[in-house]
């Protein structure tokens, strides 16, 4: 176990260098001038002499690999540069962003599995009746329905017509009424998802030899259903359970510009606006480093949910 963890921990590294060096690469690849872009003013027109010592302060003029070795030796000391825009260290701006995208993540996971687990198993368990099709149609409905059209129609119901909570914004410090819309957007549209992978694995557990015999020993239905069912049936839901609440982690770019939540999402949105390209490489530098980790977890997590699951010198 321990060896196939730091193999794994290894193998990160050159990840995490792929992604550093493609973010790095999104100046030299946006078409035009990164300073001349920057600072061309209303008229449509910058000043060469300005944009020339502007180059030569951030290190524009300089050949694309020692700008990069620069740029990597900085974000090794934990150093990700300043935003252009506000002069803000992009570290600090990030962890500020991360609390907000946090708690909205964690309400919204919430809510998806408040629904996806007894709608799953519902549904699994009434294969073929009329509760298995429903559970099916509305999976379906939550899967099609985009983000921002569902973002719009809660703002509208729920905002407008109802007047029980609040169109966007964050708040006093993040409170639970702004964040219920948002949370729902998100949380329902992965239930959909996770449902449907739920009822389907459940299905398949429920077909194999070892729940018949449990079942032939007189087991109750919920022991046989909870423990000997749920939990192998969980092993493919994990993974898309981590990259779901990975994708929840990094900010939904969509959900969080609809609502005005001042989270990770909306602030590469800002960034890539205002071309603000130090904001821009740390962030997704961020959203890397979150997705590699929590795949390292569920990979982890699988030695808990399968007994059979042997992390040897074999795995990798």
């Amino acid at each position: 176990m321990l060896n196939y963890l730091l193999r794994r921990v290894i193998f990160l590294i050159p990840t995490l260098f792929l992604v550093s060096l493609i973010s790095f690469s999104i100046i030299h690849l946006a078409p035009g001038d990164p300073a001349e872009l920057l600072l061309t003013g209303p008229d449509g027109a910058a000043d060469p002499e300005v944009v020339k010592q502007f180059s030569e302060k951030m290190g524009f003029d300089r050949p694309f690999h020692v700008q990069y070795g620069i740029w990597l030796k900085e974000v090794l000391s934990g150093n990700l540069g300043y935003s252009y825009m506000t002069g803000q260290p992009v570290a600090e701006a990030i962890v500020h962003k991360f609390g907000a995208t946090f708690k909205l993540a964690i309400l919204s996971m919430f809510f998806a599995l408040m629904i996806a687990i007894p709608g799953g198993i519902i549904a699994a368990l009434s294969n073929g009746t009329w509760k298995d099709d429903l559970s099916r149609m509305i999976s379906l409905i939550g899967v099609s329905i985009p983000n921002f059209w569902q973002g719009y129609l809660m703002i509208l119901v729920f905002g407008l017509m109802l007047n029980l909570f609040p169109i966007g914004g964050y708040g006093e410090n993040g409170d639970l009424k702004h964040m219920i819309l948002p949370a729902l957007t998100l949380g329902t549209s992965s239930a959909a998802i996770l449902m449907r992978l739920i009822r389907s694995s459940l299905l398949e557990v429920l077909d194999q030899d070892y729940i018949r015999a449990a079942r032939a020993r007189g087991l109750p239905e919920h022991i046989v259903i909870g423990k000997h069912g749920l939990k192998n049936a969980f092993i493919p839901v994990v993974t898309m359970l981590g990259l779901s609440f990975g994708y929840l982690l990094n900010g939904s770019v969509v959900v969080e510009t609809v609502f005005a939540w001042p989270g990770i999402g909306n602030l590469m949105v800002s960034s890539i606006l205002h071309r603000d390209y130090p904001m821009i490489q740390g962030t997704l530098l961020f959203v890397a480093t979150i997705f590699v980790t929590i795949n390292l977890l569920v990979d982890l997590s699988y030695a808990y949910l399968d007994p059979r699951w042997r992390y040897d010198e074999n795995n990798s």
